[in-house]
Order: C-alpha cells, then structure tokens, then sequence
C-alpha cells in the first residue's frame, strides 16, 4: 500500500494538470457520437470562430489572474467598446461646439477603440493598486459603469449597419469580423497573433517572470524591487485592451452595436482560465491553458446548441462547468501545498 500511494497522488496531480485536455477530448468524442457531421469542415471553422472570441479575453483575463486579481468588467468593456466604434461609424464625432462631424476611417476607429479599452483597464488598475480597492469589487464597480454608459450612448437602441459611407471613407468594417486571409478569417488570425505576442510575454520577457512572481508572493515581490502597480495596472491594461477587440470582432460580425453585447463574457473568460489550470489565487497558469479552457467552454457552447439543448439549460450547465473549475482549481492547489510540505519534510527543512 506504501508503495502505491506516491504513484497515485502523481497520476491523481497529472490528471489534474490535464484537466482541460480530458475534458477537451470528452466533448469531441461526446459531440461526434451524438451530431451528425460535427466534426466537418465547415463547423470546426465556426467553432474556432466561436473560440477564438472567448479565447482573446480569456488571454488578458489569465495576465490579471496570474498577479492574484480578477476582472469582472471585461464583458461590459466589449459591449460599451463596441458601442462606441458603432457610434464612430454610424454618427461620427459630433463636435457641436465647433459645429463640425469628424468621421474616421476604420483603422482609426479599431485604434480609438482597443486604445479605449486600455484606459479602462488602465482605471481598473488604478482603482487596485492606487486607492487600495480589492481586484473584485473594483471590476465588479467598473463592470456596471460601462455598461451603463454603454446603453447611455445611445440611449438603449442599436446603431445598425455600420457598412460607412465611400464618401466619407469609413467603409470596410465589416471585413473584420467576415474577411479571411488564405482561407482563414480575420478573427481566427487575430486570435493567433495574440496568442504568439502573449506567450512571448509570460515566458521570455521580465515583465512576465514579474506577473507570476507577483501571483506568488507579493510581498516577497515588493522586497526584490519589483514594482507591483505597475505590473498589476499594465495586466488590467491588457485585458481591456483585449476585451475592446472582441468587442470590435462581434460589432463588425453584426454589422451593428448593441450596448448588451458581451453579456457573460467575464464568466466565460473566468471559467476557461481556470479550467486550464490558472490558480485564482495567482501566480500559476499558463496562456496556452486558458486558450484551452476556451476551446472546451467553447466547444460545449456550440455542442450544446447543435443538439438543441435549452437555452435555460445551457446557463445552467456552464455555471455547473464554472463550479467545478474552481473545485479543481482547489483541488490542484491542496495538492500543491501538500507536495511542498512534503518536499520540505525530506530535506529536514
């Protein structure tokens, strides 16, 4: 008996760690049995299309994580983002003062917007680090006010077709959400990039040893001179940065803003976090696991519908999936503890 146990509590660890795989390749198996022509061509292309939006704010929710935070406002920064460029396109900028509209082209409009989605972030940051606000109710504050000044905006209606005007040289949006490059659209290339730029990020840059250093022990990140602000505040600037171009993605997609746009988006971002293996508590995860847990809160989204399940029971369900993130998650860190001590223990520490 002796013998077996380091085994099992390595295989138990193991399995933990491969969580999000497991449940990945359970999904398929499930779907593909259950739907017709689940897995063709054209529906893995949309499902990664699906993904691919989860995934994006998954990767700037997983940075603020990593430093022991949380960001609850990410989906009304896409919905007011979104807004806002609709507001850009459909209407321009009234400057009433000066008596003049100013349209901008769309890549002004895609710049104006991620850059607004940043200062929010940046705001989040400061709201933690600078007036000592917990990470929670600060975004939780944050996530109501840009909702509501999203439905401000316009007053709760929709800005519809933002297809812009040749005359004034705002056309083009819609190829955002619907252009492809080599077969493959925009928005699946967009998720790659952010994939590459963040990867590089946590792994090879000061910047990302100072995320996880800053997740695993604060105090001990004070005392060897890194600036924990900062590294706090510029991981809520990426997050929003994020969150603004999904926002972009699912405005263009519609060809029209709604400032209800990104509803749930923070739980999903949240719970594909998780489920990768990120410890809310900070300071372990990596961005390829949260990618991950996107593909199975994806996956289970579009399996879900296909099959015609209750909309009803898909809220549900994937709070049944968020709860059992944070089970493991929890699970993974006693088990953690655990083998330190242990490692400890040997060494006579």
């Amino acid at each position: 008996m002796g013998i077996n146990k380091p085994g099992q509590i390595n295989f138990a660890q193991a399995a933990m760690k491969l969580r999000a795989y497991i449940a990945l390749m359970l999904l398929l198996v499930f779907f593909s049995f259950s739907i017709p022509n689940f897995l063709t061509p054209l529906s893995i292309i949309t499902m990664i299309r699906h993904v691919a939006l989860n995934a994006i704010v998954a990767i700037g929710v997983t940075f603020v994580i990593l430093t022991g935070g949380i960001d609850l406002s990410v989906g009304s920064i896409i919905g007011f983002c979104g807004m806002i460029a609709g507001g850009l396109i459909y209407e321009g900028l009234n400057l009433k003062f000066l008596g003049i509209t100013i349209y901008f082209s769309i890549p002004m409009v895609i710049l104006i917007t991620v850059i607004l989605g940043v200062l929010i972030g940046l705001f989040n940051g400061i709201l933690v680090t600078k007036f000592n606000v917990t990470a929670f109710i600060a975004t939780m504050g944050s996530m109501y006010i840009f909702r509501g000044l999203g439905m401000l905006r316009s007053d709760g209606r929709t800005f519809p077709h933002l297809i812009g005007s040749p005359e004034l040289k705002n056309t083009g949006f819609p190829l955002l959400g619907a252009g492809r490059l080599l077969g493959i659209h925009y928005t699946i290339w967009i998720m790659i990039v952010l994939i590459v730029i963040a990867v590089y990020l946590a792994k090879k840059t000061p910047f990302g040893r100072y995320i996880y250093a800053v997740g695993g022990n604060e105090n001990a990140a004070k005392l060897s001179g890194i600036q924990v602000a900062k590294v706090k505040t510029i991981a809520f600037m990426i997050s929003g940065g994020c969150a603004a171009m999904v926002g972009l993605i699912i405005t263009s997609e519609l060809v029209a803003a709604h400032p209800a746009t990104g509803t749930s988006y923070e739980m999903n971002a949240i719970a594909a976090t998780v489920l990768g293996g990120t410890s809310l508590a900070g300071g372990r995860g990596s961005i390829g696991g949260a990618v991950l847990g996107a593909f199975v809160i994806g996956i289970l989204n579009d399996g879900m519908v296909m099959m015609g399940v209750s909309s009803f029971w898909q809220t549900v369900i994937k709070g049944v999936v968020i709860v059992l993130a944070v089970i493991f998650d929890q699970m993974q860190n006693r088990g953690t503890v655990k083998t330190v001590r242990k490692q400890k223990a040997k060494q006579g520490v």
